[in-house]
């Protein structure tokens, strides 16, 4: 690959691993699954999720309480370019949420989590999408209510 072609192929990936947060905290979640290859896949190793297919993936991250209220901090994004239709990547996170939001500024409290992503891309027609995201949590806790004292 000739660096230009690397960069645009590193700068997609960039993009849907924002997208990917974007989607979450700021539009319609289950839209996530089109970021996705088909057959893609969201795993949680440690807790033994494992989701597959689009239609998964819509229902998955579409069944988030409508009441969540939530912030995704991305970083240290490092894509590698593996093909001219693969890459990967590994992208650092931290998760603000709460539960029961209603409107308003809700009092600062702590992370909720901080992990990392594993993600794989493959490019089809042009466009790059996420073949798999694999989510790894070495801190996490309960999602506090909006209306709970914090402490």
């Amino acid at each position: 690959m000739d660096p230009l072609e690397r960069l645009l192929a590193e700068r997609a990936c960039e993009r849907l691993i924002i997208d990917f947060v974007h989607r979450l905290d700021l539009g319609e979640p289950s839209s996530v699954a089109e970021l996705f290859t088909e057959d893609g896949v969201w795993r949680w190793p440690e807790d033994g999720r494992l989701v597959k297919g689009r239609d998964a993936l819509r229902a998955y991250f579409g069944s988030r309480p409508a009441d969540r209220l939530s912030r995704r901090m991305m970083s240290n994004v490092l894509v590698t370019v593996t093909s001219r239709d693969a890459a990967t990547a590994i992208s650092y996170f931290t998760t603000y949420r709460v539960d029961g939001y209603d409107g308003g500024v809700v009092p600062a409290g702590p992370p909720v989590q901080a992990g990392h992503y594993e993600d794989t891309f493959h490019r089809a027609d042009g466009a790059w999408l996420l073949a798999s995201r694999t989510l790894h949590l070495p801190f996490g806790g309960a999602t506090p209510r909006a209306n709970s004292p914090l402490s």
